[in-house]
């Protein structure tokens, strides 16, 4: 969905009518492609979280863990309105810039954590077959 978004915001960018149904559903498929790995990732971290061993009876730990997620969603909802603001007297094609610029980095990021992660099961993985092989 991230890699939907900066082709939507160009679009939208690039509309002369902010009028238009077009606009409405551009703005919408926008808003789609960028909340919805946001509301995706801190659920499945939340749910992914809940079921690691370390954290088990430990509900403290898990929730100041999930706070913290939550509250870095926060600090990027405060940020952005107020990057926009700083950006506007430069023009909206900045504004877009920014927005392309911070959606390509999230999902660089997603991309670099989901291999990262897939190369430590891998690994767990490999080592555990290569345990149960008798010699």
């Amino acid at each position: 969905m991230l890699a939907c978004a900066a082709p939507l915001l160009l679009a939208y960018r690039s509309m002369t009518s902010a009028n238009s149904p077009m606009s409405l559903i551009l703005l919408t498929c926008c808003g789609s492609a960028i909340n919805g790995p946001y509301a995706l990732v801190t659920t499945a971290v939340s749910a992914d979280l809940g079921t690691q061993s370390a954290l088990l009876g430990r509900t403290r730990a898990l929730a100041t863990i999930t706070s913290i997620i939550d509250g870095m969603g926060s600090l990027g909802a405060a940020l952005g309105p107020l990057l926009t603001g700083l950006l506007v007297p430069y023009g909206w094609s900045v504004v877009f810039a920014m927005l392309i610029t911070s959606d390509l980095l999230a999902m660089l990021m997603s991309i670099w954590i989901v291999v990262n992660s897939s190369r430590r099961q891998h690994r767990r993985t490999y080592y555990r077959l290569q345990s149960t092989i008798p010699i």
